[in-house]
């Protein structure tokens, strides 16, 4: 009896997901949004990686910490400035990570 309520769980998850993603993928051909809010969307990626980031790099151990050694504050401002400088998303993750491990393990 208990797997045959999973079943039906496991199925009732699928199709409200299914519906959900399939109803947005059927109109996305016919709907046209207005250009102001096109405009406003291509802020969305940014704005949520920046509220991903931004916690973890300021609180890594759950309190705020605005210091040099804070290795995660550090190497995310050496990033940004490697990635306004150079544009280039290879080049900012790389000199980031290496960054990192090197500040973070001469502490």
């Amino acid at each position: 009896m208990a797997i045959q309520q999973e079943i039906w769980l496991i199925s009732g998850m699928f199709a409200v997901t299914f519906l959900i993603r399939f109803i947005m993928f059927a109109m996305a051909g016919n709907l046209r949004l207005p250009a102001p809010l096109q405009q406003a969307l291509s802020y969305v990626p940014p704005a949520v990686l920046t509220a991903i980031i931004v916690p973890s790099v300021v609180l890594p151990h759950g309190t705020v910490e605005l210091s040099f050694s804070n290795s995660y504050l550090v190497a995310g401002v050496v990033s940004f400035f490697v990635a306004l400088i150079s544009r280039n998303l290879l080049l900012t993750i790389g000199l980031g990570m290496a960054f990192f491990m090197v500040y973070h393990h001469l502490l």
